[in-house]
C-alpha cells in the first residue's frame, strides 16, 4: 500500500487497539520490501523517540508500505 494508505491502516490499528496492546507493541509503518524493513526497524529499536510515522519513507525505495507490530523491549540495558 502506499503511504497514505499504511497512515490510515495504522491509525485504525491503533483506535481498535486494547491499551494493554498499546502499552506493549510498537505499531509502526514500515517498508513492504523485507530488507528495507528489517533495516527500519533495527534502527527504530535503537531510538524509537526519533522516528516519527514518515520516518519510514527513507527506508523505502518504491513507495510500498505495510503496518506491522512487534513488542516493546522492556529489559533494562
Amino acid at each position: 500500500m502506499n503511504y497514505k494508505e499504511a497512515l490510515k491502516h495504522k491509525k485504525e490499528s491503533e483506535q481498535n487497539a486494547d491499551e494493554s496492546v498499546a502499552k506493549l507493541f510498537h505499531i509502526v509503518i514500515t517498508p513492504s520490501n523485507t530488507d528495507e524493513s528489517a533495516k527500519f526497524i533495527e534502527d527504530f529499536l535503537k531510538s524509537p523517540e526519533s522516528f516519527d510515522d514518515e520516518s519510514c519513507k527513507k527506508y523505502s525505495s518504491d513507495d510500498d508500505y505495510e503496518v506491522v507490530s512487534f513488542k516493546k523491549e522492556t529489559e533494562e540495558r
